[in-house]
């Protein structure tokens, strides 16, 4: 039985990583340390902002110092506010009508590699910030996905708002889009089903179950689908 639910944010409520590499190149360009897209793909998605800019300076042979790497990061932020005013990112389909219905329900929460103010807008935009009753962001945690202490910190935080509810690792979904996502909540023991909005189904297969959707999905077909009494779709 699924006693909570936990999204990721980018990947799978909206399709925001094409904007996150748009504010990247803002500050990688100038710096000669321009990203493809298709090497953020393979070597940043999941990444916070911490480590992906850690990450560019270490494959390019490049030092990064303490303050610059602050700097680095702000100047992402605001690349990236200025992004989504360009060109605002569309939820994926059915996403929001599962959470406002699995809102109603259970406990929901969010689990992001994002910070607060990348998220903000969009949950605003979207009216769905009263459905998350707890959200963990990069700036809750020291290490990011797929180190798993943001799910376990998500579900510390359901758990102390609701002690009778039992709610631990193996009753608690994850709902994830990335291998790192992936890694970081079976870390914390969590079952997870993959959507293939940002990757392949050959790469997510160490989720309980993947689907190439959420549009349609329910809660009861979700836990079908974990306990193996369904097929992905």
């Amino acid at each position: 039985m699924i006693r909570a639910l936990i999204f990721d944010f980018d990947g799978i409520i909206v399709n925001t990583e094409p904007l996150h590499h748009r504010a990247f190149q803002k500050i990688f360009a100038p710096l000669g340390l321009d990203v493809s897209w298709d090497e953020y793909l393979s070597d940043y998605i999941g990444f916070d902002d911490r480590d992906a800019v850690r990450e560019r300076f270490r494959s390019a042979g490049r030092e990064l110092d303490a303050d610059t790497h602050s700097r680095l990061i702000a100047d992402k932020a605001k690349a990236f506010l200025e992004v989504i005013e360009e060109a605002p990112a569309a939820d994926f389909p059915g996403v929001v009508d599962l959470i406002r219905a699995a809102s109603k329900r259970l406990p929901v929460a969010l689990c992001s590699g994002a910070v607060m103010s990348d998220i903000r807008p969009f949950l605003r935009r979207l009216d769905l910030e009263s459905c998350f009753q707890t959200v963990v962001t990069a700036e809750d945690v020291a290490a990011s996905k797929p180190d798993p202490m943001s799910y376990r910190l998500a579900l510390a935080k359901l758990q102390m708002k609701h002690p009778q509810l039992g709610l631990a690792p193996e009753n608690t979904l994850a709902i994830e889009d990335t291998p790192a996502g992936i890694a970081s909540a079976r870390g914390a023991g969590l079952k997870v089903i993959a959507v293939t909005n940002s990757y392949p189904a050959i790469s997510l297969g160490d989720a309980h179950a993947v689907v190439t959707s959420l549009e349609g999905q329910t809660l009861a077909s979700l836990a079908a689908l974990v306990d193996g009494k369904n097929e992905a779709k």
